[in-house]
């Protein structure tokens, strides 16, 4: 008899449910990348919306004041081609006040994010997860294709791109309390920073995509770098429709997924409720965690809707060098991540290990603001700053959630994951200054107190 091919015996040493294990973390790993992915692009594209005019100002200056002083209209027909050509920026963000549109914009998604959030961890422990997640995928890639229709029609009005952006960040919220929940039910606490930290890549993973792919049409067709991304998440809701499974209990038959104790209030023996805003509030450790992250997403959420824009004004590089090289903090996002679930593991201190990295990114953040005309430390810089910065972020939304939502004093009942993660989150997304800053350069320091 011929012998058994080493692959095969790879394969089948796993058992059924290992391989449904396996294609839950892929999926839901998959499955939140692409909401990642669709929230990159108007990073990407906002120094497309508002471009550097100051060179084009000043040829239609030089050619008015030649005009005039000759007196000769030899040089006017030139003129209007030059006014024209100074309309280079999209309306309505051609003007000075660029920085507090683009920033409504951002805080408009994140105030609705931060609102929605409380609300979808309490939806989310009622309804189905997998429905749940696919109406807010394809809704989500509804209203990014939208955005991006802006530039198809020449739309230039900016209350439909802020409706668009609070709507989006009200869908939005459907999927982390959805994709934690899952990955919660299916893993054990055993080694869990490390499980955690290698599936929250998905964040820097769909980060980084979204940079890339936003990137390749944002000089040509700033449109398609919200279309595409759009259909991604679309298409993926699907995916999430047709093979997402929620817990293990679902694959038995004739079987009913019934926690093994109520955990606030008590309707029937055998039918525990769902936990109460309140009562996830009480469980030790998830209002410290929520100020933690409060300060935390802050610093994450700058950098992913800021530091493209940034790289552009500070290193005068253009829409798609700068969006590859801001993908460097997320490449260093992913290491980070995983090295603050490693490091928890061993400690079984996961609130150290967050403080650690943070206060180590105070300096490294102030460092990386003094270096930013320089493109070779930038490199390394922003590597650094992504591990520590993105490593507590993950930490905190990941494992301690999941920690937190599967604690003790629950009592073995599993329906308060989802909106202990939420109230995380939410709390995570409120403090967020991005529309108020009044210069660019001070991002940084705002961050750096953030941090400490």
């Amino acid at each position: 008899m011929a012998p058994v091919p080493p692959g095969i015996r790879l394969l089948v040493s796993f058992d059924r449910d290992q391989w449904y294990r396996a294609l839950t973390f892929i999926l839901t790993f998959l499955l939140y990348t692409s909401f990642h992915l669709s929230r990159k692009p108007i990073s990407i594209v906002k120094s497309e919306l508002h471009k550097n005019c100051s060179s084009v100002s000043d040829l239609v200056t030089m050619a008015s004041g030649s005009g005039s002083g000759s007196g000769s209209g030899s040089q006017q027909p030139s003129l209007p081609s030059l006014q024209a050509d100074m309309d280079c920026s999209w309306k309505p963000f051609d003007k000075g006040n660029y920085k507090q549109l683009l920033g409504a914009m951002d805080y408009s998604f994140l105030c609705a994010y931060a609102i929605g959030m409380y609300l979808s961890g309490i939806i989310g422990e009622r309804l189905p997860i997998r429905l749940y997640l696919t109406v807010g995928m394809l809704t989500s890639g509804l209203f990014t294709c939208m955005f991006g229709l802006g530039y198809i029609y020449n739309i230039h009005n900016l209350g439909f791109y802020i409706f668009v952006q609070v709507a989006n960040g009200l869908v939005q919220t459907t999927g982390w309390p959805s994709v934690v929940t899952c990955i919660g039910n299916w893993f054990g606490k055993g080694r869990r920073g490390l499980i955690m930290g290698l599936w929250n890549s998905h964040t820097s993973v769909g980060n980084i995509l979204g940079s890339l792919i936003a990137g390749y049409w944002v000089s040509s067709n700033w449109g398609l770098s919200f279309i595409v991304p759009g259909l991604i998440i679309a298409a993926m809701g699907v995916v999430c429709f047709l093979f997402l499974i929620e817990r293990e209990c679902y694959l038995l038959p004739d079987t009913m997924c019934v926690p093994v104790q109520p955990v606030v209030v008590v309707k029937s023996e055998s039918k525990p409720s769902a936990i109460s805003f309140m009562g996830a509030l009480r469980i030790p450790g998830v209002i410290e965690f929520s100020l933690c992250l409060l300060f935390a997403k802050l610093v994450s959420y700058t950098f992913l809707f800021w530091l493209p824009l940034y790289i552009t004004k500070a290193a005068h590089l253009d829409a798609k060098k700068a969006g590859d090289l801001s993908t460097l903090f997320d490449v260093g996002g992913i290491v980070g991540g995983i090295f603050a679930g490693v490091i928890s593991d061993k400690l079984g201190k996961r609130a150290t290990t967050c403080a650690f990295m943070l206060l180590l990114a105070a300096p490294t953040v102030s460092f990386h603001y003094t270096v930013m005309h320089f493109l070779l430390p930038v490199f390394s810089m922003l590597l650094v700053c992504g591990g520590l910065v993105n490593g507590p972020y993950s930490l905190i939304t990941t494992a301690v959630s999941a920690d937190l939502g599967t604690h003790k004093s629950l009592k073995g009942n599993a329906k308060a994951l989802s909106t202990v993660t939420a109230i995380i989150d939410g709390t995570g997304s409120v403090d967020f200054f991005g529309g108020t800053i009044p210069a660019l350069s001070w991002l940084f320091w705002i961050i750096v107190v953030h941090d400490i």
